[in-house]
């Protein structure tokens, strides 16, 4: 049965794959080689070196291209390695415009990186995708989204910010980390390019490092994967084995990372100590209209602010935490809690952040898939 007459479930099992041709593993074999024997220079079996392609990695790579409906998939290093093989395709004097509220390595990286080169990054609040417009001109290359952003939760209209960048003949990539194509799939709302940081969701067990890009254009593909060939931020074998291991599970994963996210959220919301929750699924929640005609359920990542807190007081609450654990990243089947202000996002000025709600006293729960009593009691300890 050809992919595209596959579901969503079936395909995170069954999405580009094939049966091994050796000896019939079910699971691709992990290729730990860095280079392949040839009868004749050039003259081997489609793989020459394994920066250049690996068996597994090709693997995990079509997977990629299948469960977020496209047409070809690269694998990289990191998610950060990803972002900067997009930025690779611009020029000096070249425009980005951004996310205002996104993840703090990718601010790090346009700001601190690509801004020397001569690359100009405007950072925008798109939660209406006319606001994008007044930075539109004859330079702007790229336009950068992360719905839901990290880590206020803000939803932007991927199908309106699409029509701006088709209408002036620009891409538009997306961050698709937070959502997963279990929730949305952003090629067929009319982008050009989705990114993953794979540790989170699709590898699911934090166990790995890896980074995704899949676009639908030959010619955006093959430029892309020049750049990761030059530039050599590849991930290894064992790695594009986890993340295709992770992927099999998304589905059943996503799941129980929406049940419980939707009790967190909902249980934060009606406590008497909390100011503000952030999480897409409030009806009150700017966007929630758009976050629910583009996404399948609102996923498992929420912010939230405690009454009169200050940054001792949001820190002192995340230290007390037994099975939330205080840590980096997100997407585990494990519950993490996080303080963007001095960890995702401390590479962002205190000036920058604040404008975008990134206060000292956020604080950002990743929701695993534990019990749903014992997080609540773990929070109820932890605030009280």
């Amino acid at each position: 049965m050809s992919d595209k007459n596959l579901r969503f479930n079936s395909k995170t099992i069954h999405g580009g794959q094939q049966p091994d041709t050796a000896y019939g593993a079910v699971m691709p074999p992990i290729y730990q080689t860095s280079t392949y024997a040839q009868t004749t220079p050039g003259g081997h079996m489609g793989y020459a070196y394994s920066r250049s392609a690996n068996p597994t990695r090709t693997a995990l790579e079509n997977s990629l291209a299948s469960i977020e409906n496209g047409a070809f998939g690269l694998a990289f290093g990191s998610g950060l390695a990803a972002i900067d093989a997009v930025i690779k395709l611009l020029g000096p004097g070249d425009e980005v415009i951004c996310t205002n509220d996104l993840y703090g390595g990718s601010y790090r990286l346009f700001k601190q990186i690509f801004e020397k080169f001569g690359i100009v990054f405007h950072f925008v609040g798109m939660d209406n995708a006319d606001k994008v417009t007044k930075y539109l001109n004859s330079k702007t290359k790229l336009i950068w989204v992360e719905t839901p952003t990290n880590p206020m939760m803000n939803i932007i209209d991927i199908r309106a910010v699409a029509k701006l960048a088709k209408k002036h003949n620009i891409l538009l990539a997306v961050d698709n980390t937070f959502a997963t194509p279990y929730l949305q799939t952003p090629l067929d709302l009319g982008a050009d390019i989705v990114m993953h940081s794979a540790t989170k969701y699709l590898g699911g067990h934090s166990d790995v490092v890896v980074g995704a890009l899949v676009v639908r254009d030959k010619d955006l593909a093959d430029k892309l994967y020049f750049i990761q060939n030059a530039s050599g931020a590849v991930c290894g074998p064992m790695d594009s084995f986890l993340v295709l291991r992770g992927i099999k599970t998304l589905h059943v994963r996503m799941q129980r990372h929406c049940d419980n996210g939707r009790v967190i959220a909902k249980y934060l919301a009606n406590h008497p100590k909390i100011e503000k929750v952030y999480w897409p699924g409030f009806e009150n929640h700017p966007n929630h209209d758009i976050a629910k005609n583009q996404m399948k359920d609102f996923g498992g990542m929420i912010s939230f602010v405690c009454k009169g807190s200050s940054y001792a007081d949001a820190i002192a609450i995340i230290e007390k935490l037994k099975v939330f654990t205080l840590a980096e990243s997100l997407g585990g089947v494990e519950s993490l809690a996080g303080h963007p202000a001095s960890m995702t996002h401390g590479s962002i000025p205190k000036f920058e952040r604040e404008k975008s709600g990134v206060v000292d006293a956020l604080i950002r729960l990743s929701v695993g898939i534990e019990d749903e009593a014992d997080l609540i009691a773990d929070l109820e300890q932890a605030i009280d």
